[in-house]
Parts: C-alpha cells; sequence; structure tokens
C-alpha cells in the first residue's frame, strides 16, 4: 500500500526497520512502566494476580486488534508458519515447557529482561546474550539437529490449525476468548495505569501484523509477515551485529533496538536506571542454565510470551495456544519446585 502511494527510495526492508523502531520505542517505554512480564503473573507473589491481569489485558487488546484487521482484509494468515496444518507438538510442548522453567529462573521472560537491559541490568543482559547464542545455535548452528529431531512428530490439523477453522469460526471463537479473559483481568485489581499501558502494548501486535502484512507490502520486494516477538528477533540482532556487512536488518533488528532505547528513556526519565549484578556465583549460573532453556525453549515453541504469546495467540493459531499453555505449565512447576526445595532447606536447617 505504502510504496504504490508514495514515490520513495525507501527499501520495503529499510522501511520495515523503521517500524520495528518505532513499535518498539513504545512497547520500551509501555513495559518499562508497567512491569509487563508474565512470570509474575505466574509465580508467587504478593502481585501475582495484578501482574496477571496487565498480561492479560494486553493479550485481549491483541486478540480483538488482531482478527479486526483479519476481517478487514488487512491480514492473511493462511502461509504463516504459525498456522501450518501439521502441528510439531513435541516440539511446542517441550519448548513451552523448558521456556516456562528458563523465565522463572532468570526471574523475567525475554521481553522483560530486554527492558532491564536497557535500565542497567547487568544480569539481563548476562541472559540476554546466553539466550541469542542459544537461539541462534538453534535455529542455524550446533542445536539445529535437536530442533529437526523435536519438530519431526507431527499432528495434522488441517483447518483446526486456527480456531478460525473450527466450528463457530473467527468472530465466536474470539469472543469466548476475550470474554474469559476479561474476567480475570476484571478480578485481577491491576493499577489503571499499568492496565493502559498493557493496552498499549496489546495494540502493537496488530499494528505490527498490519504494517509488514499490508502497509509496507510490495509483490516486487516482498518482507515477511511479522508482528513483536523476541526470540527470532534477538537471534536476528545477535547475527547482524557480527555481520552486518554481509545482511541487513530488518524489522526484528528494528524492534529490539527501539525497545531498548524506550525503556531506556522511560527509566531515565522515572529516574529507575541503576547498576545491578549478580550477587553469588551459584545465582550466576542458576540465570545461564534459565537463560540456555529460554533460548532453546522459544525456537522449539515457535515464540515467547511475546511471538507466541501474544502475537500468535492474537492470530487464533492452536500452536501458539498450545506454546502458551506450556510456557505457563512450565513456569507454574518450576516455581512449585523451588519454593518446596526452599522450604526443604529451610526445614533441614531449623533441625540443625
Amino acid at each position: 500500500m505504502f510504496f504504490e502511494t508514495f514515490d520513495t527510495d525507501l527499501t520495503p526492508v529499510f522501511a520495515s526497520v523503521i517500524l520495528g523502531g518505532l513499535l518498539g520505542v513504545v512497547f520500551g517505554i509501555a513495559a518499562q512502566i508497567s512491569r509487563f512480564c508474565l512470570r509474575r503473573g505466574m509465580v508467587a507473589g504478593p502481585d501475582r494476580r495484578q501482574a496477571l491481569g496487565t498480561w492479560l489485558t494486553a493479550l485481549i487488546v491483541a486478540l480483538l486488534g488482531t482478527q479486526l484487521a483479519v476481517a478487514a482484509g488487512w491480514i492473511d494468515f493462511s502461509d504463516h508458519r504459525l498456522h501450518v496444518a501439521d502441528l510439531p507438538f513435541v516440539a511446542v510442548i517441550v519448548g513451552g515447557l523448558i521456556f516456562g522453567a528458563g523465565m522463572v529462573l532468570t526471574r523475567g521472560c525475554v521481553s522483560r529482561l530486554t527492558v532491564l537491559s536497557a535500565t542497567g541490568n547487568l544480569r539481563a543482559v548476562t541472559v540476554i546474550v546466553l539466550f541469542a547464542v542459544v537461539a541462534h545455535s538453534a535455529l542455524k548452528g550446533l542445536l539445529s539437529p535437536v530442533r529437526v529431531a523435536l519438530g519431526t512428530p507431527t499432528i495434522g490439523l488441517g483447518d483446526a490449525a486456527s480456531l478460525s477453522g473450527l466450528p463457530g469460526g473467527a468472530p465466536v471463537w474470539t469472543a469466548l476468548l476475550a470474554l474469559g479473559l476479561a474476567a480475570v483481568v476484571w478480578r485481577s485489581g491491576a493499577r489503571p495505569l499499568h492496565l493502559a499501558m498493557a493496552a498499549v502494548i496489546g495494540a502493537l501486535i496488530p499494528l505490527g501484523w498490519i504494517g509488514t502484512g499490508w502497509f509496507l507490502l510490495d509483490e516486487f520486494d516482498p518482507i515477511p509477515l511479522i508482528s513483536l516477538s523476541f526470540t527470532q528477533p534477538w537471534a536476528d540482532t545477535l547475527f547482524w551485529t557480527i555481520a552486518s556487512t554481509s545482511i541487513p536488518a530488518g524489522f526484528s533488528t528494528g524492534l529490539v533496538g527501539g525497545v531498548l532505547v524506550g525503556a531506556f528513556l522511560s527509566a531515565a526519565a522515572r529516574r529507575e536506571l541503576r547498576l545491578e549484578s549478580f550477587e553469588t556465583p551459584a545465582q550466576t549460573l542458576r540465570y545461564a542454565g534459565g537463560a540456555s532453556l529460554m533460548g532453546l525453549g522459544g525456537v522449539l515453541a515457535g515464540g515467547c510470551t511475546v511471538g507466541a504469546g501474544l502475537s500468535g495467540s492474537a492470530s487464533l493459531s492452536v500452536a501458539a495456544l498450545i506454546a502458551l499453555g506450556s510456557i505457563m505449565a512450565g513456569a507454574r512447576l518450576t516455581d512449585a519446585l523451588l519454593t518446596r526445595g526452599r522450604a526443604s532447606a529451610g526445614a533441614v536447617l531449623a533441625a540443625e
């Protein structure tokens, strides 16, 4: 649409970098203010219900906005990887479980750690670097045989690869999901400011889909249909950082850069910039293990809490919904195991 309307020297790829950067800046600001993170909504804590309500608000807005865009004919997911007829169920479930475990071990999902990296948290910086290395290795390197092996078992879903292919179609399933999620948000007691920031984040999802799938569409120089995510973008950004003369930046690299800029500006304005680092070798090892699990898990599951959880689920992809459920289950199980372990250790010390 853009290139048919305007005579410009911009290429679709470079225009997508600008689009990704703009969306990233907004995400970084909104996520920094709201402390947006699914992990906080899944683990025991005083603000668990509020954090979950905040995250689900973003999902509701992303879902409604994306499906309205589909109905308007601006987005077509028929050829998207999240809507393939053959579901690699082992990879999606295993990937989701270990991603959820990893984000509990690192005390943050990838989007949250990206935001924290921009505010001076050196733990988050270390996790992101390890995460990107492992993710890239699973996509194109040493760990790719693991990805291929786990992705081989599939289940043929046909039209049921999307909820829109089930009885009732997209309108019914969108309404059911939105109403069910809204009921949870209503009882969450989340702060209005955080809910507003979550709504902004949710609105970025359809903007990403529309921007890459319709606004910047050029039949002679196509770009991938993509919205907000962090697994592929961090792997791409790592590769671009070390080989920028060989490969161009794209939407994903612009997104990562924008999030870092937006989070930094927000934290600086709110006087929340501070350097933090690891406290013990054991903590370092725990975070490194969690980063590795998230890197591999994000690739296997087809995305992180934002890529699969928000962008993918908003498209009504069954694979993305299974991935999101597996991430939540992995987080809850890991948190329960860690809590039990701390309780056991405390009982032993008390007995001594």
